[in-house]
């Protein structure tokens, strides 16, 4: 899996924001895996 600093980037300063956040594209362009890096990244936040 290829981690997307460019994308993951903008969405880091909403990590603690009550606001919704919302990815969109084509299909099959990579949405579920940019989340699955920002929910990885969150988990490892709270573990430290």
């Amino acid at each position: 899996m290829i981690y997307r600093e460019h994308y993951i980037k903008p969405v880091r300063e909403f990590y603690d924001s009550d606001l919704i956040k919302i990815i969109t594209g084509i299909r099959r362009c990579g949405k579920s895996v940019i989340l699955e890096q920002i929910m990885q990244e969150i988990k490892e936040k709270q573990t430290t």
